[in-house]
């Protein structure tokens, strides 16, 4: 990333305001690493395992699976990512244009809670992670005061790089790739060698419906980044390429996410225990000899931390959106206090951390994709976005609409989000559409959220878009309005 008078040095400084077009001198390679960054988390081999011991697939579905799961969502995140060179600004800053400044306030509050079980769910797999490696390491075995002792070093450390800003997020995510990619190939050497591939290969396959599924539960990871992705596409210029910001968030997702699904579905054919661990991360350390298992956990634990990282950061975005009127760092530390409270409650009190997980990624996967539905039907509307307009969040603002909400947008939402829950199942919520039908079945409420939400808004009548003034006139007219 570029220095800019808002990033140049340590700590950005730049919150939700648009991006001056002087200072997007980003370049659209420069995502590679951040979307290699997003992935870099253990939980990917558990849900790997997960493909062979819930949903008895067998190698060749899972790759199927594994391969189809990042192209789907992260295309969608790539493609959501082109508004933020549009528009130079966070997503849910944008995301007024659609919504308008209070209906807004609906999908950002439900993206920012959702936020919360996200972060707490990467905080505490990075706290078993440094547990684990004090257990192999050092014979230290957890109790209740080192658990909460490595929680808040990993949430302290979540906020010291969020806080920081973009350049320090990618400045680490560049280095954690590099570091995770030799030790992956160490991983993946050593499988080749001690793996009974005849047993691998041997499986007998699962059903279409099981892999429908699956690519689904892969799949809700990227799905959670999508109102992230203009947050690190703004500092891109409108000339960037689209097809090379889609392209290059595939290509940084698909390169992490297809081995690290395989390594665990071939892990949990000898370890089949490898799916249901009380937490995500100590089965290595009984799969993979110390000289491989440490360094690897500990690339796990960084990775961990740049996940958590890049989502607070979007996080605080969302605060400021929502209303908090404090700098970005300190929007931040909303998060990180909050992840803190509930992860405590996660490791002390929750039975199953897998169980948990995978109930809140299916829940999590709806609660986006409505949003996601109607900002990304707007899209083939709308090419540009007026910064003074987002900024503004009083009645004067173009964006103000209808006593402050775009009716359309927020139907289509509401819809859209309503309809995605009945068809959702989970250990937490059944929907009573969640059987008897294929999109229930088959796992696709999310699906259904997306392409309901969207529909919806299309056909519904919207409020006019708004065409800023060029740059050039310094704003010196109002910009006009055009009816689409």
């Amino acid at each position: 990333m570029s220095k800019t008078a808002e990033t140049e040095g340590a700590l950005e400084t730049r919150g939700i305001e648009q991006v001056p077009d002087h200072e997007r001198t980003a370049r659209t390679r420069e995502l590679f690493p951040t979307w290699v960054g997003a992935n870099i988390s253990v939980l990917l081999l558990t849900m790997g395992a997960s493909l062979v011991v819930a949903y008895q697939l067998n190698f060749w579905q899972a790759l199927v699976v594994a391969a189809a799961a990042p192209v789907l969502s992260y295309g969608l995140v790539g493609l959501i990512g082109i508004a933020g060179k549009r528009g130079g600004a966070p997503g849910m800053a944008l995301s007024r244009a659609v919504f308008g400044q209070r209906g807004n306030l609906l999908p950002g509050s439900l993206i920012w809670i959702a936020r919360w079980g996200w972060e707490t769910i990467n905080a505490v797999t990075g706290a078993y992670a440094l547990l684990t490696v004090l257990d192999i390491v050092f014979g230290i075995r957890a109790n209740s005061v080192l658990d909460m002792v490595t929680l808040l070093a990993f949430v302290v450390a979540t906020f010291a790089i969020s806080g920081l800003g973009i350049n320090a997020v990618q400045k680490c995510n560049k280095y954690a790739a590099y570091l995770f990619a030799a030790f992956s190939v160490l991983v993946l050497g050593y499988l080749v060698v001690d793996t009974d591939w005849s047993a691998v290969f041997d499986r007998s396959a699962g059903s279409v419906a099981a892999m429908i599924t699956g690519v689904g539960l892969i799949a809700a990871g990227g799905v959670s980044w999508i109102p992230s992705a203009p947050d690190f596409t703004r500092y891109l210029p409108r000339t960037a390429s689209s097809k090379g910001i889609v392209g290059v968030t595939i290509g940084g997702a698909g390169i992490v996410v297809l081995p690290m699904v395989l390594m665990g579905m071939v892990m949990a054919v000898s370890t089949p225990d490898l799916a249901s661990a009380s937490d995500p991360v100590s089965f290595l350390g009984e799969i993979l000899p110390t000289w491989i298992a440490v360094p690897y956990l500990l690339i796990a634990l960084i990775g961990m931390l740049l996940i958590n990282s890049m989502s607070m950061y979007s996080a605080g975005f969302t605060a400021q959106t929502l209303g908090f009127k404090v700098p970005r760092h300190w929007a931040v530390s909303v998060n990180a206090v909050i992840s803190l409270i509930f992860g405590g409650v996660l490791m002390l009190v929750a039975t199953s951390f897998m169980g948990s997980f995978i109930a809140f990624l299916s829940l999590l996967a709806v609660a986006f994709s409505a949003w996601v539905g109607v900002f990304g039907a707007d899209m083939l509307r709308r090419e540009e976005y007026d910064g003074d307009a987002l900024a503004d969040t009083g009645r004067t603002s173009a964006y103000w609409y209808r006593g402050g909400f775009s009716p359309a947008a927020v139907a289509a939402w509401a819809v859209g989000l309503i309809a995605g829950l009945m068809f959702t199942t989970s250990d937490w919520f059944t929907g009573p559409l969640a059987a008897n039908n294929f999109i229930g079945e088959y796992g696709l409420g999310w699906v259904a959220t997306v392409v309901i939400s969207g529909l919806l808004y299309v056909v519904l009548p919207k409020p006019p878009v708004v065409v800023p003034a060029p740059a050039s006139a310094e704003r010196a007219e109002q910009p006009a309005s055009v009816t689409v």
